[in-house]
């Protein structure tokens, strides 16, 4: 008869195998990723903006410009920038396109309560149609001072 406690051959060819299935597998899921469509759109990336300047003095200003930027500090055109009074007021809500340099130029007027030594506007970006830009975070405010 045959003793199969001394028989090791089903241990000898296992650690080949286990490599093989396993580049295997790897080979068939890359070739499955690639096969699938729209697999770039998963990945989004949110959009901040940079007022300039970032601090104004309460009743000297009129003009704000804003450049919307992507992660990497790439300048968004054709986003749509909303300025919205927060803890600052402004006389209902401002908004601009950026240019071809992600630019948007936004007339507002900010103004602080009586006794407000100071507050911010906030800004809202609506990215681009058709683009892989959201606006989820909260983004750079604009600060106001009273002088």
């Amino acid at each position: 008869m045959f003793d199969t406690l001394d028989d090791e051959r089903a241990i000898e060819g296992l650690p080949i195998r286990l490599v093989i299935a396993l580049v295997v597998g790897v080979a068939s899921l890359s070739v499955m990723m690639n096969m699938v469509s729209g697999i770039s759109a998963i990945g989004v990336s949110e959009l901040d903006v940079q007022p300039e300047p970032e601090v104004v003095t309460h009743g000297e200003i009129d003009e704000v410009s804003v450049t919307v930027v992507g992660p990497d500090g790439d300048r968004i055109a054709g986003a749509t920038v909303v300025a919205r009074g927060d803890s600052a007021m402004l006389n209902g809500v401002a908004t601009a396109t950026t240019d071809a340099d992600g630019v948007a130029t936004l007339d507002i007027d900010p103004s602080l309560g009586q006794n407000q030594a100071d507050g911010t506007v906030s800004f809202e970006v609506k990215p681009p149609a058709n683009s892989e830009y959201v606006d989820r975070r909260e983004n750079t405010v604009l600060l106001v001072t009273r002088s």
